[in-house]
């Protein structure tokens, strides 16, 4: 079956006028070719579109069951131009964006607030995942890009580009009655532990070695070694087990966004290590909406 979008065109004509004169008038034509190409369409269709006479031609059955999918497809032909232009400049289509769970309370929501906000056709895809599972996924092509903690091993820099986004430093996450806490704003680990013997609850080494070694850095620096009581691999899950009294623990300062019943948070005294949070991406990914999402962090892929 042969249908182009000039027959469905001169049929609606036709439909809409009730009269094939005054349809050509209408289409700027003559009426001998209008009528050849709704001949041509019936005979497409096997089956008649119109009940002619010479006053009026009346819509079929099969004629009126077809005017109403004949505009759909005539309005989704007009649609087309600016639909491939969105699609070429990245305002419409998908991305498959990663992110640890510290960046849901520091860069993440201000980043899908005004993504969103410019590109608002743009189907977002949000997968929480540790940065050892986001450079799988990146370097298996199956995300386009994760808010990640670095560093990135040195085979998966082959392959990919990172742009830091925050350094923030580590504060303290405690049980609301721990010894020390009343009345402080900042308090030092050592006066910490001089009151308090609850262990440390932490990220697993393998799964953010930086944030690890930040942690346990901020304890040698106090002449301290902490007992590691339990490791999770969610902030949530860290918190939570601090609101039970599990333990106490190092997170960054964007967490303490995350207010859970029981839980108190204190800055550190002296010099702390900064946590990094960044943004890595596939260096061959081409995707157009990737290249909208960097646009916005003023970085072009």
């Amino acid at each position: 079956m042969n249908i182009d979008l000039r027959q469905l065109r001169y049929f609606v004509a036709v439909a809409e006028e009730q009269h094939f004169a005054r349809a050509a008038l209408r289409l700027h034509m003559t009426q001998p070719p209008l009528s050849q190409t709704i001949q041509a369409l019936e005979a497409a269709l096997g089956c008649a579109l119109f009940d002619r006479s010479k006053r009026s031609a009346v819509l079929t059955a099969a004629g009126a069951a077809l005017l109403p999918e004949a505009r759909r497809l005539l309005l989704q032909a007009e649609a087309l131009p600016d639909l491939a232009r969105r699609a070429a400049s990245g305002e419409s289509g998908r991305l498959a964006l990663a992110f640890v769970s510290s960046a849901d309370y520091s860069v993440l929501p201000p980043l899908l607030r005004e993504f969103r906000g410019r590109y608002p056709q743009v189907q977002i895809d949000l997968r929480e995942a540790t940065t050892d599972i986001q450079l799988d996924e990146l370097l298996q092509g199956r995300i386009d890009a994760g808010l990640l903690i670095p560093p990135l091993p040195e085979k998966a820099l082959a392959e990919l580009d990172y742009l830091p986004l925050l350094r923030e430093p580590l504060v303290l996450a405690a049980p609301k009655k721990t010894p020390g806490l009343r009345g402080t704003t900042t308090i030092a680990l050592a006066t910490l532990a001089a009151h308090s013997d609850l262990p440390l609850i932490i990220f697993p080494r393998r799964l953010a070695p930086a944030l690890y070694d930040a942690i346990l850095g901020c304890f040698r620096a106090a002449g301290l070694t902490p007992q590691i009581g339990q490791e999770a691999i969610q902030m949530q899950t860290i918190v939570g087990l601090v609101s039970a009294g599990m333990g106490i623990a190092l997170v960054p300062q964007s967490v303490s966004n995350l207010k859970r019943p029981g839980v108190e948070y204190r800055a550190l005294a002296g010099d702390t290590p900064l946590v990094e949070t960044g943004l890595a991406w596939r260096r061959d990914n081409r995707s157009p909406v990737l290249r909208a999402f960097l646009k916005l962090l003023g970085k072009t892929s």
